[in-house]
Formats: C-alpha cells, structure tokens, sequence
C-alpha cells in the first residue's frame, strides 16, 4: 500500500489538485481509478447520492511527493463543493469526455479559472466511446479553452482500436498496459514517427511558456534538450496559468494513471508557488503579509464541514502558513461582513477558542491519524464543534481572518413543515447543521407565511438536502408550495362608516366612526389623518381608530395579506360617555376597514417584483428574453462582458421565478446564472388577482 503519511516537512512535496469537469465526463471513475494504482486491495467508495454531491479527498504518495487528490461534483447543483474543491487545490485537472465534448458550464469554470490564474491540466477520457477520438478531443479543447492546449502524451492503441497505452512527448518512451499492468519500454520506429508532428510543437510550448530563452536557443540550434531539463520548464509553464499539458486516460483499464501521477508530481505547482488569499486582521483593517511557510504564524481556513449525530462535526482544512497540531488551541473566527460590507443573518460572526482534535488524513476510505500539518496541506480535523465552512483558524496569539472564496446565491426555495408533531422538536437543530455545513444553503422564515423556507441552489441540491434530514438526522419532513409576500391595497377612494354598538345592559360598548380611505404611490405606506371637528370623537379615542386601522391591515382584509399604500382619514364619529372605550373604536375602526374592503372592484392585490440580472452565453440570448417576457416581465436592457456572455436586466414578479433556477438551467445548457433582489409591490393583474382571492375564501 502506498504510504502517504511520509513526514512532510516542506510544502514543495506536496500536491493538492482537484479533478473538476461535467456529470458524466468519467471524473469520478478516473478518481477512484488513481487510488486503485496507489493503494493495494482499494475496492472504492460506495457510489450513492451523497458521494455524486460531495468533494472527496484522498492523499497519496507518488513518487517523492504526496498528493492530495480532491474529486469536486460535476452536478452545477453543487457549485458550493466544487469552489471550496478549488479553493483547497493549487491545481485544476479538467477532465473531458472525447465522446461527449464540453458542455458549457465547463466552459464557464475553465474562464473562472483563467481569471483567477489557476493552473489547470486536461484528462481526456472515454476514449473506448463510439465517438471517442482523441485527436478531435484536443482540438475542441482548444477551441473552447485557447491555444494553450498542448498534448502531452498520445495513446497508443491496438489491431482493434483499443487504447492499451501512452507514449510521453518528453521522454518518448511508451507506457504498455496491454499486460494489465503498466510497462515502460522505448518506442519503436513506427510510433517514433508519429510522435514527430506533436513533440516539437509540444517542446517549444514547454520551454516558450517557461520564459527559458537559454533553453529555447539551445533548443532552435537543434540539440536534443534533456527529459529533467524539459520537466524542470514544464512546471514553470503551467505555474504560469497559459499552459495547459492534455494526457489521454483510460480509467476502466487504468491506462494513463501512472502518466498523470507523473504529471502531477513533475508538471504540476506546489503550494508555496500558488497565490495566498487575503490575509486580514479582526477587523479588516490591515493585510497580513503571510508566505507558506510551516514555521509562519497559523493561518488555516476550513473547507468544508460535515456533521453526524453521533461523531460530532469534521471539517476539512487548509492550512496556508505555520503548523497545525492535534490538542492545539486556536482562534477560530467567522466575520464575513468584513469582505461583504454587510452582516450575513444565517451565519452571523463569531470568534471562538477551541481545541483542535484528532487530525487524519484519508488514504482512500480509511482514515489515518496525522499528528501535524504543514502549510500547504489539507486534513480533517475533527471536535471543532463552532467552526463553519469558511472560518479561519489562527493562533490565539495573533488572529486572523481569511477572506472567503465567492458564492452564488441558492435561487431555488422550498417549504418544508414537520410531519409530525415529534418531527417538530427536532426540526429546527437538524436545519441548523445543514445551513453550517453547506454554505450555500439559506433558511428562512419570512414574517408574514410562517412558513420555514430552504433556499437552494437546484432540485437535485433540494433533493439532497430532503434526504440528509430524512436519512442523516432522523426528521421526516413535507414539502409545500412557498408562498409568495403578497399585499392589499385600496385602488380607489372610498368612504365607510364603521360601528361598534353592544349595549344590552350592565356596561356596554359603542363607538362609531367614519373613515374615508385613499389609495396612495406604490411604496408610501400608510397615512392617518385626523379630521375631527366638534369633539365627535373624543380626543382620547382617536388614537384607538388608528390602532384600530393598523391591526386591521397588518391582518389583511380580504386575503389574509398585510395591506399598504393607503391614507386612512378619520373625519366624523360618535361615542357614548359610559359605554366607549378604547377597545370598543378599536373595534368600529377594524370593522370599517374591512367592510369598505368587501365592496367589489376597492381592492386590488399587490404582487412583489425583483430585479433579475441574468448572465448567459451570447447564442441563449434570444430564447432568456422570450422566457423572461413570459413570465410578464419588463425588460429594461441588454449588455456584454466582453467575453461572449449576454447581460439581461428585467423587473419579473416573484411568483414567476420559484422555478427559474431550474428552467434558466434548461435554456442555457447549464451555463447562465442570474441574481435577483427585491424591487418593489406592483399591481397584480385583474384576473391573477380574482383567482388568488377566491382561492382564499376557497
């Protein structure tokens, strides 16, 4: 077995690189594939829901380094996996199916990449597919990604067609797996000629992209440069971000898994080389200039967070400069308002003092004790119970605070109620550790539906989380229809008189008032004017018409919505000088409100309006502005990044956008993302509006 918990003491043997690319690409497969090379008797990680949605780490050694190999989901449902997957690494391999090519959200994280510098390498896979062509791979790899895509290897097949090998553009040897098991030997005169049209447009990239001109002048003179001296540029090429080595893999053969250990050991950058994220104080007012350095000041950041209900919390963590030890005491601090300007409800800031506990590392699915680790390393740290994904961890001495990687926003909400009356107790703490663990959960509860609302980022991410709750903790839950903030409004004048008389002997209760009721600009409120003259209603009782009014319209009129926008104007009244009180025009004022309400065509609903930005590749730009029209919206313009995207801005209802985070997903092949943020209450249309009325009295 290979033995991964080598001590290491210098971040430039280590490795942390993710494999990234769409569901369906083979990236799973080729993950487990390379621990199957590494680690004897490896049979594989049980394939369910939970594995497709989460980031695996594996650490393995190779050569005279370790690799921490991380497997991020390509479902874009689990985009919070997969950037705290990029955060963790140094190093991106995209993997790409020669039979189905690059979809566009793959096309969109390669940019994400480049904008960022991440170093990035290329796995084609399903070479064995009836449209698996590797040479027309590479060339739609290049199209899509840029001129940077040069093989670095080419597969060897054999009388059938099938992929048996590799053979290196460095070293032109050939990786034999015919045997069924990998064999270097040198290649013969035949492949020897069919390495001649790719290995010196492959050199000159290595050494061009390195900035070696000594190398590059040796080079052009004709003199065979040596395979250390080609691998020592190829690690300065694709540090640089511009270069991008294409290795072919076979993963149900294992065919490629040794070749890209090498690429990873050899051509891929270290920690010390990979930019620090920003570094602050508390409060955010000074940079920390920090370097991966294991005897610097700790600064770590937790990656991810996983609870269970009998072994407690596990974070993964990365830890950028100093050591971390296992019984260690450290700061751990979460302030996200200081990146955000804003302070962020669901994960409110804290700052703690916890004991680190057992550190491990995973060698496949086992778990190993490790007692430290270095800058540059990644672990799992367990009985952090106050840490959530994107806290820093620092020493208690000198704290700090990391900046957190961006997240969208989840745009998919869905209403969840307790089965049953015991699911009720246990509700509430189980979505607690589902909005700690996953950042790009939200829960709310809006004031005015009382119902308990997940925001997700899709279905299959909702789907997932129906399942924890179930599966995980134990609470059965229902969904149901969220329903949106809705508010009455008077659309038109109307005067009203209300009365509250109940005088039947003993001490009774009279009032009586008469209110006239104007409708007011969207977003005014509400007005109280008094009006009354002759002491009609005594001086004491006035502001009991306008409590009267206020509760009244905080419980709706006529839908059980809050109503707004109105300018209620108390003008006349009577009361009785035993039987009024305060209650009683409480009462008459309510009982007005309510009455002028009912009479047909004075009431009208008002439905929310969001602004929605919505970002989507060039060619989808025609079919979203349709789609946003007919969810009668009102579109106000159109814009470009400058990096064939289209930029829609539109004004929609909410009730059209529950499920727009699914539908824009089918328009855009998965690719476009909007934003949305609350604008304002417009008019509901005449016959929305009648429905949603009825329904009510329904």
């Amino acid at each position: 077995m290979s033995d991964a918990n080598v001590k290491v003491s210098n971040p430039a043997d280590l490795r942390n690189v993710v494999l990234v690319g769409s569901a369906g690409s083979g990236k799973t497969t080729l993950f487990e594939s390379l621990l199957k090379a590494r680690l004897a008797g490896y049979r594989g990680e049980k394939d369910d829901a939970e594995r497709a949605a989460s980031l695996a780490l594996a650490s393995v050694a190779s050569g005279e380094v370790v690799i921490n190999l991380l497997d991020a989901p390509g479902h874009p449902d689990f985009v919070g996996e997969l950037r705290a997957g990029l955060r963790a690494a140094d190093a991106a391999i995209f993997v790409v199916s020669a039979a189905d090519g690059i979809d566009p959200a793959t096309a969109s994280l390669w940019d994400e990449c480049r904008r960022v510098g991440m170093p990035r390498a290329i796995a084609i896979t399903k070479l064995d597919a009836e449209r698996g062509d590797y040479e027309s791979a590479v060339e739609t790899c290049r199209r899509v990604f840029g001129e940077g895509v040069v093989p670095a290897y080419l597969p060897l097949t054999d009388a059938k067609g099938d992929v048996t090998g590799n053979i290196s553009l460095i070293t032109k040897s050939v990786h034999d797996y015919s045997s069924g098991s990998a064999t270097v030997r040198e290649a013969d005169e035949e492949e020897l000629l069919s390495l001649d049209e790719y290995r010196a447009p492959f050199i000159e990239a290595v050494v061009t992209e390195a900035d070696d001109e000594a190398l590059m002048e040796r080079y052009l003179e004709g003199e065979e440069l040596a395979v250390q001296e080609v691998r020592g540029d190829l690690l300065k090429a694709t540090a640089h971000a511009n270069f991008f080595p294409v290795i072919p893999v076979q993963a149900s053969s294992g065919v490629g898994a040794e070749e890209l250990f090498s690429l990873i050991e050899n051509g891929l950058p270290h920690p010390a080389l990979h930019p620090m994220p920003t570094v602050t104080t508390l409060d955010g007012g000074d940079l920390l200039e920090l370097s991966c350095d294991p005897a610097g000041p700790l600064v770590a950041e937790v990656i991810r967070t996983t609870s269970d209900p009998y072994s407690g919390r596990l974070s993964m963590v990365k830890v950028f400069s100093g050591t971390l030890r296992t019984d260690d005491t450290v700061h751990v601090a979460g302030h996200r308002e200081v990146f955000t300007g804003a302070e962020d409800e669901h994960h409110p800031s804290h700052d703690e003092e916890e004991r680190v506990g057992q550190l491990t590392f995973p060698v496949g699915t086992e778990p190993k004790p490790k007692p430290q680790a270095i800058a540059g390393d990644l672990v799992l740290v367990a009985k952090l119970g106050r840490a959530e994904t994107s806290d820093t961890i620092s020493s208690t001495e000198h704290p700090a605070l990391v900046e957190p990687w961006n997240m969208p926003e989840p745009l998919l909400p869905v209403a969840v109620r307790a089965a049953t009356r015991n699911d009720e107790d246990k509700l509430a703490g189980a979505l607690a550790r589902l909005v700690v663990e996953d950042t790009t959960v939200r829960l709310e509860r809006p004031h005015d539906s009382d119902q308990l609302v997940l925001w997700t980022m899709g279905q299959a991410h909702s789907d997932l989380l129906l399942s924890r709750l179930t599966q995980r903790y134990g609470v059965q839950v229902q969904t149901e229809p969220v329903r949106v903030a809705l508010r009455e409004t008077f659309v038109k004048p109307v005067t009203v008189h209300g009365r509250h008389v109940k005088q039947s002997g003993g001490h009774g209760q009279y009032a009586v008032c008469d209110l006239e009721i104007t409708p007011l600009e969207r977003g005014q409120g509400f007005e109280f004017v008094d009006k009354v003259v002759g002491g009609a209603v005594p001086r004491q009782f006035i502001p009991s018409v306008e409590k009267g009014v206020r509760t009244q319209m905080e419980r709706g009129a006529v839908s059980g919505h809050p109503m707004v926008d109105v300018r209620v104007t108390l003008y006349d009244g009577k009361a009785h000088s035993v039987d009024s009180s305060d209650m009683a025009f409480q009462s008459a004022a309510a009982a007005a409100l309510k009455e002028a309400a009912a009479q047909p065509g004075n009431v009208a609903l008002l439905e929310p309006v969001d602004e929605v930005t919505v970002t989507i590749g060039e060619e989808y730009l025609g079919a979203v502005m349709t789609d946003l029209t007919n969810r009668r919206g009102q579109l106000l313009g159109t814009d470009a990044d400058g990096e064939h995207h289209a930029i829609v801005r539109a004004r929609v209802p909410a009730t059209e956008l529950s499920r727009y985070a699914i539908d824009l997903r089918g328009l855009s092949h998965g690719s476009g993302s909007f934003t949305r943020t609350f604008h304002g209450y417009q008019l509901m249309p005449q016959q929305l509006s009648e429905a949603t009325l009825a329904a009510h009295k329904g």
